[in-house]
Formats: structure tokens, sequence, C-alpha cells
């Protein structure tokens, strides 16, 4: 089963990152320009901090669009576990059979922490026959949550790179 563990250090309190990460506007941004993702019905109107509301039972589909239109991927969308600075979703994709999302944030310091992403997934059974497909699935993840921390550290500069 493929893993892709992604770390970055960001130049802000946990809090202050973890309050950006967990929302739909922080959520875009990581994902801009070309993507975008929708909230799943049972997150609307809720946050994380609502934990005894969107933890244990099937939260709906999170679309994921392309140029924010056309719908490319859904994230039919479970959360495990919600702690002070971290989640656990465990869910199904239109192209993987098992998709488990583990994000965290530490502190570091006062002024900086570490956010960390670990995607564990199996592509779907009719996808996984195709040549490479675990190869290509792992590659595409990497480039995405590569691209979302490179996002992430460019919102909170280190002092003086802003």
């Amino acid at each position: 089963m493929p893993v892709v563990d992604r770390r970055a250090v960001l130049s802000a309190p946990a809090e202050q990152v973890w309050a950006r990460v967990t929302t739909p506007e922080g959520i875009a941004d990581e994902l801009a320009p070309w993507l975008s993702m929708t909230v799943p019905p049972g997150l609307r109107g809720k946050t994380l901090a609502d934990r005894d509301a969107v933890v244990g039972g099937p939260l709906g589909k999170a679309w994921v669009l392309l140029g924010g239109v056309l719908p490319v991927e859904y994230d039919d969308m479970t959360l495990v576990d919600v702690e002070e600075t971290c989640f656990h979703e465990r869910s199904r994709m239109l192209t993987l059979a098992r998709w488990e999302h583990e994000r965290s944030v530490r502190p570091l310091t006062d002024e900086a922490c570490e956010l960390r992403d670990v995607l564990t997934f199996t592509v779907r059974r009719g996808l996984a026959a195709l040549p490479g497909a675990d190869a290509l699935a792992t590659r595409l993840v990497s480039a995405l949550f590569s691209h979302r921390h490179r996002r992430l550290v460019s919102a909170f500069p280190a002092p003086g790179e802003g």
C-alpha cells in the first residue's frame, strides 16, 4: 500500500496554522490555482471544533474541481479522529478504494511549527490492474501534497522572506 509523507516547517504558531489549514478557505488556497474542493454536506456550517458532530460517521462527498468547475475526483469523507491540532480521515475516492489522510501541526517554537501530512491509499481494483497504477498514483499524490506544502510555506514566510 503506497504511503506519501510530507512535512513543512512554517513560520507561525501551530494554533494559527491549524486555524487556517482546517478551513475551506485555507484548503482552497493550498489547492490553488488549478484545483478547488467543495465542502462535504456533513461539514457544512461546522468546523473540526464540532468534534462530536463530525467524527465517526460519513460526511458525504467533497468534489475536487479542476479550474473550479470540472469535477475530476471526489473524497467520500469520514473523519476517524480529531484532536487539538491533528485529524485522521479515512475515505473512499473515485480512483482510490482507500484513502487515509493524517494531518498534524506541532509546535517547534512559539513562532514556528511543523505541518505533516501522511497519505496512505489503495488504487481501485480496476485501475490497479493497469501497469504502473500504484506508481502513477503515488507520483500524483506526492506532487499534489508537495504543491500544497509549497503554498503553505509561501503563506507563512520566515521573517525577512515575505
